[in-house]
């Protein structure tokens, strides 16, 4: 079994306000309808299984770039937003938090009666990756939340999270069907994190009496030792630091969306009209559809594009997030009837800014940055679980 990498992030507790959680279904399924268009459904699942990445779609939907509740609601928001297009994507989601994560198997049988896949070993993937982090590993995580995410050829991967009460930390998993081969002994060369004591093990091969005694699951028998590739660990500060960001991509980016003349730039995107605050959330967003995997590795850099819940670095821009929505919506409808200008504007976008990090200098100040985003905020409908955003006090005395 390859499991594709971990994640530990800050125990953050709180809702998804409903005027968010609508945006993040439209625009996760337009994020998902375009690199199915452009790549696949196969990436869909590979993307899902980099903790990095998934990271990345939860900031720049506007989640608290670095919190737990970042894994329960971009998985919530995406089966919301998918399964009623499950036909027309191949893609299904199934599971979620809690009760819901013990629906899993009753929704993969009826997919597979849709689909003529074989139900029974999709149930049993489903539940022995639950088994491996849940029981097999005992490093002080309780799962709580588990997705099964499947294409209609039968190609999987798992998103699921577990708790540790005693450190108030999650610790999400990602796992990925690509190289089956085994879930039970040593899927992984290493268990990266905090040390904890001594832990229990059963997914180690000298434990296979154990697992044949407790799991009752002698009839796999693997014969190769698989990588956990990604490890992701999120600082327990609330505010994005400049340590926490590539300030060169991010300069790039911001640079192109705000100084180099954003009229003409948007007309050479075939994007004209859109003003420069619209094209910087277009930009951070295009890189989650079209980057490559080494681009990902500073997730707090993608909350630059429709701020944070929480306020951090600055409020929901809720006209700007529509205003990005609604483009990428066009986009697709266009390029499904054989217009594919704007998708392939869109994707400049990404090529654009990478070319321009090339010779970039980072000369603004980044808590100025973040300030002016601040300043701003009510123009562009701003919005945290606080409330809405308000005009500064000084603004405030002119009218």
């Amino acid at each position: 079994m390859k499991r594709s990498g971990s994640a530990d992030l800050p125990l953050h507790y709180g809702y998804v306000p409903q005027w968010l959680a609508q945006r993040m279904a439209k625009l996760g399924l337009a994020v998902v309808e375009t690199i199915v268009l452009d790549y696949g459904k196969d990436e869909v699942l590979r993307r899902l299984s980099d903790p990095f990445w998934f990271q990345s779609l939860g900031a720049v939907m506007g989640m608290d770039w670095h919190s737990s509740g970042i894994t329960t609601s971009v998985m919530g928001a995406l089966k919301r937003a998918i399964n009623p297009h499950s036909k027309d994507l191949g893609l299904y989601i199934c599971g979620g938090k809690g009760k819901y994560s013990k629906q899993t198997p009753d929704e993969l049988l009826r997919i597979s009666e849709r689909t003529g896949l074989d139900g029974a070993y999709l149930v049993k993937c489903s539940k022995l990756s639950a088994k491996v982090d849940n029981t097999a590993i005992q490093d002080g995580f309780q799962l709580y939340t588990h997705n099964f995410i499947l294409t209609d050829t039968g190609k999987w991967c798992v998103v699921q999270q577990g708790m540790s009460d005693a450190s108030s930390t999650a610790r999400r998993y990602h796992w990925h069907s690509e190289q089956l081969d085994s879930f039970i002994s040593d899927p992984h060369t290493a268990i990266h994190g905090k040390n904890q004591g001594y832990i229990l093990n059963i997914a180690d091969s000298k434990a296979e009496p154990t697992r044949n005694g407790v799991m009752q699951i002698a009839s796999e028998h693997p014969d190769k030792m698989l990588k956990e590739i990604n490890k992701l660990v999120m600082p327990s500060h609330h505010d994005v630091r400049a340590e926490n960001i590539d300030l060169k991509r991010l300069g790039a980016v911001l640079w192109l969306a705000h100084e180099n003349k954003p009229e003409d730039f948007a007309e050479l995107l075939l994007l004209k009209g859109l003003g420069p605050r619209t094209l910087q959330s277009l930009a951070l967003v295009s890189e989650v559809i079209h980057g490559t995997p080494s681009r990902f590795k500073d997730p707090a850099r993608f909350s630059f594009a429709h701020g944070g819940k929480d306020g951090h670095p600055f409020p929901v821009p809720t006209k700007v997030y529509d205003e990005t929505i609604n483009v990428l919506q066009t986009a697709i409808h266009k390029a499904k009837l054989g217009n594919s200008d704007k998708t392939e504007a869109i994707k400049r976008l990404t090529q654009i800014a990478q070319s321009a990090e090339q010779d970039f200098t980072p000369n603004a100040n980044f808590d100025k940055v973040i300030e002016e985003e601040r300043g701003n905020s009510w123009k562009y409908g701003g919005r945290t679980v606080f409330g809405k955003a308000k005009p500064p006090l000084q603004q405030l005395k002119l009218f």
